[in-house]
């Protein structure tokens, strides 16, 4: 008995030093890439060390995002990690409306943090960038008017 407990207290020494840290991940151009998503928006994203340029499909951020609430959105995961200005940010977004493209760019560019420097893993993790808000619109049902409102009744 006392030498099957001794193997598991081995085995346990041995499995702890596997569970490495975190690896890298970066394509041939240095960049790390990510998608992101949010209600109907899906966000591809690649970041790079640079000037801190962000650019949505083509257009640089001020100009696609015109509402500075969402321009704000979009910065949160580098200002919260302490990289604005450091990273060059590429993504192009399809689908839902802009507040939705602009959470969806959002997690892109956490999850490409997190590809990037996986040491933030931690930070932007528990800050809660890193999970995706499955939140989306409830489908219209028969019979209703919207998806739970129903038509007005009257006895008339």
């Amino acid at each position: 008995m006392n030498e099957i407990v001794s193997d598991v207290a081995n085995l346990a020494t041995v499995v702890a030093p596997i569970s490495a840290k975190r690896e890298q991940k970066l394509d041939a151009y240095g960049r790390a890439y990510a998608t992101g998503k949010r209600k109907n928006s899906i966000a591809r994203v690649w970041i790079k060390p640079g000037s801190g340029r962000i650019i949505v499909n083509g257009i640089p951020q001020d100009e696609y995002f015109k509402r500075a609430v969402l321009s704000m959105v979009i910065q949160q995961p580098l200002s919260t990690v302490s990289r604005d200005g450091q990273y060059d940010v590429y993504c192009t977004v399809k689908g839902g409306g802009l507040s939705g493209q602009a959470g969806a760019v959002k997690h892109g560019i956490s999850k490409a943090l997190d590809c990037f420097e996986p040491d933030l893993h931690g930070l932007l993790k528990q800050v809660g960038f890193l999970t995706r808000d499955s939140r989306i619109v409830e489908r219209k049902k028969y019979g209703r008017r919207k998806a739970r409102r129903m038509f007005q009744f009257s006895k008339r």
